[in-house]
């Protein structure tokens, strides 16, 4: 799940989040996680209503001293909307931008075309812009329509492989209120053959440790085992990887939070991503914690497996 920063507003201004992007690539889920947050929420508004809206708001915070208590919106916009017209919709968008009362920043979904399809089958949800058509028909649509307004995005966020917990805890990391601006972590394990997880930003390699599958007591279990945990730390280059590992982080850090870096993902892979990753993640995440560091665990393949 890819996110990145790129443009930065006032820190007092009326925060303004527009969720936007591909139909089926979890804006709805976004807008409750920041509902969940204390964002007022609101679906599928026309941008031409946005200023109406936001200077309803600002108005009904004029007595409100507290900055903490301060109302924040988050729109959610796509093609949906009648008479989409993404030009028209960038231009309302800079008009706010314009605005030193509002902090706005837009927050794009995506998610790739395979995996859009297979949602949408699963769910047997007719896409909105496929009009009788295949489902790949109104993603590729979709796409191009959208193509302008994801070019301006603040921050742009790839779905494919993610499960509801993963994007939950990002999206909390990110832009929950009461952060105070310290560097928070996220630390997860996955499966190489399932692929990188596509917002890491330091990704270790754990597949040359003694691999727990191939004993056969040991294979149902996964990383947060006892058992599990003691196998691994018997193989002789644990040790000294893991001391490696950790002093890497440790000095990472501060250079990155420096850098004004307020999220960090740190992934650990192995073959099936339920042994040797779960249990490394585990073990930097306790020592992140012991240090003092806001360290958040996720396995991405035992949290597929639940849901």
């Amino acid at each position: 799940m890819n996110a990145y920063n790129v443009k930065t507003n006032q820190a007092k201004a009326l925060k303004l989040y527009l969720i936007t992007g591909l139909s089926g690539a979890g804006k709805s889920s976004a807008l409750k996680v920041l509902e969940d947050l204390n964002y007022e929420a609101i679906d599928n508004l026309p941008v031409s209503l946005l200023p109406n809206v936001v200077d309803m708001v600002l108005l009904d915070a004029e007595n409100t001293q507290e900055d903490a208590m301060r109302p924040a919106l988050a729109i959610g916009i796509d093609a949906r909307t009648r008479n989409f017209q993404p030009d028209k919709i960038l231009k309302n968008l800079e008009e706010l931008r314009a605005r030193d009362d509002i902090s706005l920043k837009i927050l794009y979904f995506d998610s790739s075309n395979e995996v859009l399809a297979k949602r949408f089958t699963e769910t047997r949800r007719k896409h909105p812009l496929a009009k009788g058509r295949q489902v790949m028909d109104g993603v590729a649509r979709e796409r191009r329509m959208m193509s302008i307004i994801r070019a301006e995005a603040d921050f742009i966020f790839d779905t494919s492989g993610v499960g509801m917990q993963e994007l939950r805890q990002t999206l909390t990391q990110q832009f929950e209120r009461e952060h105070g601006g310290g560097l928070n972590l996220m630390i997860t394990s996955f499966a190489y053959p399932r692929g990188l997880p596509r917002d890491a930003d330091l990704v270790f390699d754990v597949r040359f440790l003694r691999n727990p599958h191939y004993v056969e007591e040991l294979k149902k279990l996964t990383g947060v085992s006892p058992k599990i945990q003691k196998y691994i730390q018997q193989d002789e280059r644990f040790a000294e990887f893991c001391q490696k590992i950790t002093d890497l982080i440790f000095f990472a850090l501060p250079e990155y939070k420096k850098e004004g870096k307020s999220y960090l993902k740190i992934a650990f892979g192995c073959t099936g991503g339920r042994h040797r990753s779960v249990f490394m993640a585990e073990k930097i995440a306790e020592l992140l914690n012991t240090k003092g560091f806001k360290a958040n665990l996720n396995h991405r393949e035992l949290s597929l497996e639940d849901e």
